[in-house]
This record gives C-alpha cells, sequence and structure tokens, in this order.
C-alpha cells in the first residue's frame, strides 16, 4: 500500500509542476510598498487617520415612471436639508431587502442623496432570480434623470453604486443605455456579476461582459480574495483590459472575506467583514466625492 502511494505521488508531481507553471490566468493580488495606490503617508509618517463623515440620515419612498412601468424608489439623504452629491444605488439579486437598505443608508450617512431603484418590484419579479431580465436596465437608466432632477441634489452628475447582479445592471445602464458622461460620472461596483446572466455556463467562467471595455468612466470594484472564481475571474479580466487601455480601473481585493462582506447579518458576520466593509465605504466615498466635484451645480 505505501508502495502505491509512492508511485502515485511520483505521478502527480509532474503535473502539479506544470500546470502552476504553465501561463494564463493569474488572480490579482494588490500591491505592496509606499509606490502602491492604496499607500497612505499621512497615516504610516504622521499616525493620522482620515476621519469618516458621519450624517444622520432621513429617508423615503417615490415612484418614478419607465414607459408603462412604474419603479418603486428609496431614497435615503442627510437630514440636515442641505444639498448633496447624487449616487444611484442599484441591488443585485438579493432585491432592495432590509439589509440592503442598510447599505444604501450607510452610504448616505457619508453626505450623499441616494436614490435605490427597486427594479424586481416594478416589474413583479421575485427575488434572487435566475434569468436576466433586459428591460430592468432600462429602469435603471431612466432612474438617473429622476435622481438628478430632485431639488435636494448637489452636483449635475452622478455615480452608479452596486453590488452582485447590480454591476451588470449598472454596467449596460452605463454603456447600452448611454448613461456614461450623459449623468453618470463614475462606476462603483462590490463584486459584481461582470458577465450577462442569461449567457452560456463557459462564457460566465472564462469572458465578461464585451460592455466592460466600452467604459471610459472612473471604475472602482471592491471583492474578497475567497470571491468565488467563476465571478473573480471575470471581474479581474475586465478590470486588466480596462488598465491596458489606459482607462482608470481599480480593483481592491480585501484578504479574508468572501462576497457579501458589505452587508454579510449580524449572526454570522466577522471581524474581517467588518473591516473590509468600513475601509471599502471609506474608499468609495473618497472615489465618488473626487469625481462629482468637477460636476457641482
Amino acid at each position: 500500500m505505501k508502495r502505491l502511494a509512492l508511485a502515485l505521488c511520483a505521478l502527480l508531481l509532474p503535473c502539479a509542476a506544470t500546470q502552476a507553471a504553465s501561463p494564463g490566468y493569474q488572480p490579482m493580488d494588490n500591491p505592496v510598498g509606499p509606490k502602491a495606490w492604496w499607500w497612505d503617508s499621512s497615516w504610516w509618517d504622521e499616525g493620522r487617520i482620515p476621519v469618516p463623515t458621519n450624517h444622520k440620515v432621513e429617508s423615503r419612498w417615490i415612484e418614478y415612471q419607465n414607459g408603462d412601468t412604474a419603479v418603486p424608489a428609496m431614497i435615503a439623504r442627510p437630514a440636515d436639508g442641505k444639498k448633496y452629491p447624487a449616487v444611484l444605488y442599484q441591488h443585485g439579486r438579493r432585491g432592495l431587502d432590509d439589509l440592503i437598505q442598510a447599505q444604501v443608508k450607510r452610504l448616505a450617512a457619508r453626505g450623499f442623496v441616494v436614490l435605490a431603484p427597486d427594479v424586481f418590484s416594478g416589474r413583479f419579479i421575485e427575488k434572487l432570480p435566475i434569468e436576466h431580465d433586459y428591460a430592468i436596465e432600462t429602469d435603471t437608466a431612466a432612474g438617473v434623470d429622476v435622481l438628478l432632477a430632485l431639488p435636494e441634489v448637489s452636483t449635475t452628475q452622478a455615480c452608479f453604486v452596486s453590488q452582485t447582479r447590480g454591476g451588470y445592471i449598472t454596467l449596460k445602464a452605463a454603456t447600452t443605455h448611454g448613461k456614461q458622461h450623459n449623468g453618470i460620472a463614475c462606476y462603483v461596483s462590490y463584486y459584481p456579476h461582470m458577465q450577462d446572466p442569461n449567457a452560456p455556463e463557459p462564457m460566465q467562467v472564462y469572458r465578461y461582459a464585451p460592455e466592460a471595455d466600452k467604459l471610459d468612466i472612473p471604475v472602482l470594484i471592491f471583492i474578497g480574495d475567497q470571491e468565488q472564481y467563476q465571478r473573480r475571474r471575470s471581474i479581474e479580466t475586465a478590470v486588466q483590459s480596462l488598465q491596458e487601455a489606459g482607462k482608470d480601473a481599480r480593483l481592491v481585493v480585501y484578504p479574508g472575506v468572501g462576497r457579501g462582506f458589505d452587508f454579510r447579518p449580524a449572526h454570522v458576520r466577522s471581524l474581517a467583514d467588518d473591516l473590509a466593509a468600513q475601509d471599502a465605504l471609506m474608499r468609495a466615498t473618497h472615489f465618488i466625492n473626487a469625481n462629482l466635484a468637477k460636476h457641482a451645480k
């Protein structure tokens, strides 16, 4: 039995070495050292930590029309009556449930007017759908004009923020439905589905949606290093393609977490989830403010 085990090891080791050395997809990691994009000299050299902006939040619900469809939407904003930059938050397969509504409020607490369309309810789509209804992309696109028309908004452009399938919906709203530079100035997404959900399985694993290459607004994406392989690969290859084309695209990979780190419920939440979620929210806030500053009214 021992001889058989040794023989199997001898056969398998060359194969494993060959596979490890073979070229192809390699997961992306955050760069290391003082020249990395994430390096903060004021913290390292002077001990200063950025202070987050915090606002008490108020929320309300509206409906807006997209053709014959009435789209319900949540609006969350600081409860001080002042004007703030515009953000459209697009939910993913979970729908706009209580956990995701809390995400919308956390974003608003940083100093934004956030419109969150409930595109599933507007078309009577059940939570966690398998198939993708392309019509909901137009509901999201229509929401941009509704958001920018709100009197409490301080900018002439908005930024998309999304998670899971919402990343694909906002990708299509920005490109296919023409909202980038026409209401949308930047794209932020948490572990987005970067492929058409209706595409066949090989496309889900080995390709990303061609619309990603059409993005020419700044892009910021967050994932965990435990992200599902078939999702992580399409996200990373899409970001790499944008970077190789000279576009402003950045991927942040958080160690020790997987998808859901931003909204995972309290009874299963880890310290790593909270650290990643808070850091991502701070980075998203800075990124959005930087890209909307030149679009102030």
